[in-house]
Order: structure tokens, then C-alpha cells, then sequence
């Protein structure tokens, strides 16, 4: 392979890796300033440990031989130990540490449906366990030979398109949200409005970052391919992410009176989140109007949790399986030559219903039985009296901000 492929896979696999602290710094503005080390904590401890997991055992389980397995063997090159002496050992260990970030961040974003309220060593297994019986397996649905990726061919339909994780990673993400926020229930005194940001400008460092990282989550691939695509998808990434700032601020202004900096950067990322599995298959208008219809539909959807009575506290489900959802099903009907408005039928949009409602359902049934399986051995919530006086210090025995009295 040429060396700019390869220099341009290294750029994109740090590119995705700094996207995860970008999630801390966005969750950690977001939570009260008694608990942003602890949120902070979450994402940092997912990528120690998920980095390690997947080296050992996680990138054996996302490529399978059939599409009837359920996963890879996962001791079929256990510390990656083969594939490091193998003729293409270069090319074959930057896909695998691509692979890695996409792991990492997943679980990372799950966290923000228990914040305030999570002790950091039941995380900790639940992150470990979670990433081993669905991430993993779903990396290899999706990516790795599995039956989403082969569902096309088996129905006679065109192919599934997830071409950087809209179900893979945010859908996923976003229904094992959505189990936590169940088990572990609401915050003392959750209502609207009895939490604000504590850091507005970590949130927006938080969005900046991830639209950044987000060139590489979105373009990364595209090293294995040429570059074919490149231009497309980082138009796309552009676009819909700026579009969706605009519909999210519309929307808000109309809801609350102020459109505000919260909001634009929570439409910047419901814009990321939905052109994530439909970058590479959009002409640039289209992407553009799913921008708009990602920022305002998730605008509203952040209000569910007040309707139906869940705390996910800092909007993972309304953002990320909302978002997941609707770039998912937008393919259906406006991806270049298979979508029903663009030169195909309604098969399109079947198989991504499928593949999505697959992994959503999948993932929150582990999720919840995971989570409520560790809350009734060794707790997952921490006590309300820890909850109210802050868990940093109680958790982690640091505070974000020492101030020195005078």
C-alpha cells in the first residue's frame, strides 16, 4: 500500500482516539462541578480498558467466517500475536488499532445516561463485559463478514449501509444507554431544569473536538478504498453537521425563547451522529436536509426523558439513538442509486430497518440485564447522600477545581 494511505490511516485512527477525550470534556461540562471528574473518569477508564480488551481478544471476535456466526473465535489470534508477523503485519495492525477507536468510544458514550450517579468500578465491568457480548459481535455483524452485512445478499435486496457506525456505534450505544438510565433510575430531584451545565465552554471544547476527531472517524476508512470517497464523505461530514446546528437552534428558539451554545453543540454532534452511516452515500444536498432534520428532531426528542420518566442524563438516547436511528433510515430512501427517491425501491429501506431495529433490540436486552445484574450484587448507583454531596470526591478523592481560599 502507499505510504500516503498509510500516513492517512495513522492520521485518522489518532484523529478517533481523541474523540473520546472530546466526549469527556463534552459530558464533563455538562454534569454539575462535583461530578465532572467522575463523567470524565468513565471515558478515560473505557479507553484503557477497551484499548486492552481489544488487543487481546476484541479484534479476534469482529471479523467472522460465515454469516451465520455469532462472533469470531476469540482466541483465534488472542494479543494479536499472528497477525503481528504476518506478511501484511503493517497494513493488517493500523486497521486493527482503526478498529480499536471505534470500540473505545462506543462504550465511552454510554456513559453520559448515568452521570452523576455511577460508581466508577461497577462501570468499570459493565464497560468490559458489555464491549466483550455486543460490541465486539456487532463490529463483525455489521463490518465483519455477519449477517447485517450480508442481509442484502440473503434477501435479494441491496446491501446494508452503515459505512461509519450508525448502528454499529450509535444505535448501539445509545439503546444500552437507555437499559443504564432504567436501571439505575432517576437523579435526586430529577425534574427539568434542576441541572445546568457547570462548564459551557468544556461542552463546546467537548463538540469542537469531536467534530474534528470526526473527519477521521467518517474518512478513516477510506484509506483501504484510495481514497475514492474522500471528498464525499468530508463534504457530507461538513455539511450535515453544520446543518444540523441550524435546525437544533431553530428549534430551540421557538421551544425556550434562546437559541444557545448547548444547544448548537448538541446539534453539531445529533449532525455528526447521523451522517456517521451515511456519509459515503449522499450527494451533498441530501446530506445537507439530514443535517436539518437530525438538529430539530433531536432537539425535541431531548425532551422524552420528561415524558416518559427515564434519567438519561445527559441525553444519550435523544441525541445518539435518535440520531443513529434517522441516518440510519435516511438511506432508505435517499442513498445514491439504492435509496426509494433516488433511483431504487423500498428494499433499501428495509434492510436498514432491519439491521437497526436488530442491534437496538439486542444491545438494550443485554445492556439492561447486565446493569441491573451488577446493581443487585455490588451496586452500580452510588448512595443518594454521595449523589447530592458529589461523587468526585467520594469516588475518586479529587475535586476539578482546588480552589485555594485566600
Amino acid at each position: 500500500m502507499d505510504t500516503g494511505s498509510i500516513a492517512w490511516a495513522i492520521t485518522a485512527t489518532a484523529l478517533v482516539l481523541l474523540m473520546t477525550p472530546g466526549v469527556a470534556f463534552f459530558y464533563g461540562g455538562l454534569v454539575k462541578a462535583k461530578s465532572v471528574v467522575s463523567m470524565m473518569m468513565m471515558s478515560f477508564g473505557a479507553l484503557g480498558l477497551i484499548s486492552v480488551l481489544w488487543i487481546l481478544y476484541g479484534f479476534s471476535m469482529s471479523a467472522v467466517d460465515a454469516p451465520t456466526d455469532f462472533a469470531g473465535n476469540p482466541f483465534a489470534d488472542f494479543g494479536l500475536g499472528a497477525l503481528a508477523t504476518g506478511a501484511t503485519s503493517n497494513t493488517d495492525l493500523l486497521g486493527a488499532t482503526f478498529g480499536a477507536t471505534f470500540a473505545i468510544i462506543t462504550v465511552a458514550l454510554i456513559s453520559g445516561a448515568i452521570a452523576d450517579r455511577a460508581k466508577f468500578g461497577s462501570w468499570m465491568i459493565f464497560a468490559g463485559i458489555w464491549a466483550t457480548l455486543v460490541y465486539f459481535p456487532v463490529a463483525a455483524w455489521v463490518w465483519g463478514g455477519g449477517w447485517i452485512m450480508e442481509l442484502g445478499n440473503t434477501l435479494g435486496l441491496p446491501s446494508v449501509i452503515d459505512y461509519a457506525g450508525g448502528t454499529a456505534v450509535h444505535i448501539n450505544a445509545g439503546a444500552a444507554a437507555l437499559a443504564l438510565a432504567l436501571v439505575l433510575g432517576k437523579r435526586v430531584g430529577f425534574q427539568k431544569g434542576i441541572t445546568k451545565p457547570h462548564n459551557v465552554p468544556l461542552v463546546l471544547l467537548g463538540a469542537a473536538i469531536l467534530w474534528f476527531g470526526w473527519f477521521g472517524f467518517n474518512a478513516g476508512a477510506e484509506w483501504l478504498n484510495g481514497l475514492a470517497n474522500v471528498g464525499l464523505i468530508v463534504v457530507n461530514t461538513l455539511g450535515a453537521t453544520a446543518a444540523a446546528i441550524l435546525g437544533w437552534l431553530v428549534v430551540e428558539k421557538f421551544k425556550d425563547g434562546k437559541a444557545t451554545s448547548v444547544g448548537a453543540a448538541s446539534g453539531a454532534v445529533a449532525g455528526l451522529v447521523a451522517i456517521t452511516p451515511a456519509c459515503a452515500n449522499l450527494e451533498p444536498g441530501w446530506a445537507l436536509l439530514l443535517g436539518v432534520v437530525a438538529g430539530a428532531v433531536c432537539a425535541m426528542a431531548v425532551e422524552l426523558k420528561f415524558k416518559f420518566g427515564f434519567d438519561d442524563s445527559l441525553d444519550v438516547v435523544g441525541i445518539h439513538l435518535v440520531g443513529g436511528i434517522i441516518g440510519t433510515l435516511y438511506l432508505g430512501f435517499f442513498a445514491i442509486g439504492t435509496g426509494l427517491f433516488t433511483g431504487g425501491n423500498l428494499g433499501q429501506l428495509a434492510v436498514q430497518a432491519i439491521a437497526a431495529g436488530a442491534v437496538l433490540l439486542y444491545s438494550f436486552i443485554v445492556a439492561f440485564a447486565l446493569g441491573f445484574a451488577i446493581e443487585k450484587t455490588i451496586g452500580f448507583r452510588v448512595k443518594n447522600a454521595d449523589e447530592v454531596a458529589g461523587i468526585d470526591t467520594v469516588v475518586h478523592g479529587e475535586e476539578a477545581y482546588a480552589l485555594n481560599e485566600v
